[in-house]
């Protein structure tokens, strides 16, 4: 039940940290290094709270500067989900169980006696990665198929019709968002600001994206059994801009926010790579943020690797 509220440095040096728990203020020294961990979101607002940051951010917060760091909190850079959506005949989907007692019964009797069925499994059933264009060295599309649909992913409930969500993300995306403070106490949330869809270069692979769906969908024997059509963004949309447009106002994220703490030698990397945050000592930064660039595809294995290998250089280091 902690919530930090800051670091605390002395010339430089990061020395304790101050957090609450229940409304109670408490300080806690480091013997060694202090790791900051709080993820691509929290690590930057910790960041700021303490006084590393855009300076003109920092001092609109009244917080004092310990470094001008115009990276904290910049380069925020997520793989944003599409979710075009195919109305289907002659096939259950899981629309069809969601509004039957009786398959919802039976779905849950499959999973508790022989283990199979819908709920064995997790809300997308196949995954798969294909080029936008050919002369690409290597796949930049990334595939989730659902057999399931809805408006808004969490907000509302599936299509009372049978339908699926094949899904499609850009993974090497150039839109980047900022993470900001909005108070000095920590337990206000920083403002995020995603600026999906904001490069000339990822709305047109949005465009392309939805036309190669379509095209598979639309067009391949496979599908003919069920007779598709095409629920959103609409088979007469072809554009890529407007296709971009129509698909974005029912993206989602996929959860995977990196690099607001980005790892590089320039000015404005925030750590080095031994992940030691630069022109600081003793505060170290292990978690999503320090990746310099998005992967080229889901994060969290890239996430647990890059703790694995900051361990190491953890005990490598307070040995010398």
């Amino acid at each position: 039940n902690a919530h930090i509220k800051n670091i605390n440095f002395e010339n430089k040096k990061a020395v304790s940290v101050n957090y609450w728990n229940n409304n109670n203020l408490f300080t806690v020294k480091a013997n060694k290094e202090i790791i900051l961990s709080a993820g691509t979101i929290g690590s930057p607002h910790i960041l700021q709270a303490s006084g590393i940051g855009p300076g003109d951010l920092l001092k609109s917060n009244n917080i004092e500067i310990i470094k001008d760091h115009s990276g904290v909190g910049k380069n925020l850079t997520d793989h944003l989900m599409l979710r075009p959506v195919y109305k289907i005949k002659n096939l259950e989907t899981l629309n069809d169980i969601y509004y039957s007692i009786s398959k919802k019964i039976i779905t849950g009797l499959q999973f508790l006696f022989l283990k199979k069925g819908p709920l064995t499994v997790g809300a997308s059933y196949v995954c798969g990665f294909i080029k936008s264009d050919s002369h690409l060295e290597t796949p930049n599309l990334q595939f989730h198929v659902s057999p399931a649909s809805t408006d808004l992913l969490g907000k509302s409930s599936l299509h009372k019709f049978p339908a699926f969500t094949p899904t499609i993300t850009n993974v090497r995306p150039t839109s980047r968002g900022t993470i900001e403070i909005k108070s000095p106490d920590t337990r206000v949330s920083p403002k995020i600001k995603m600026n999906y869809l904001s490069t000339d270069e990822d709305r047109d692979i949005a465009g392309k994206s939805i036309k190669i769906v379509r095209n598979i969908v639309m067009n391949s024997n496979a599908y003919k059994p069920y007779e598709p059509e095409e629920l959103r963004p609409g088979i007469n949309i072809t554009d890529n801009e407007t296709l971009a447009t129509e698909a974005g106002k029912f993206a989602n994220t996929i959860f995977h926010p990196v690099s607001t703490c980005r790892m590089g030698n320039d000015e404005k990397a925030v750590v080095n790579d031994r992940l030691v945050a630069h022109g600081l000592s003793n505060l170290r930064i292990v978690d999503a943020s320090v990746m310099p660039h998005i992967t080229s595809g889901n994060t969290n294995a890239p996430t647990i690797m890059i703790a694995e290998k900051a361990a190491d250089m953890i005990i490598e280091d307070n040995k010398l």
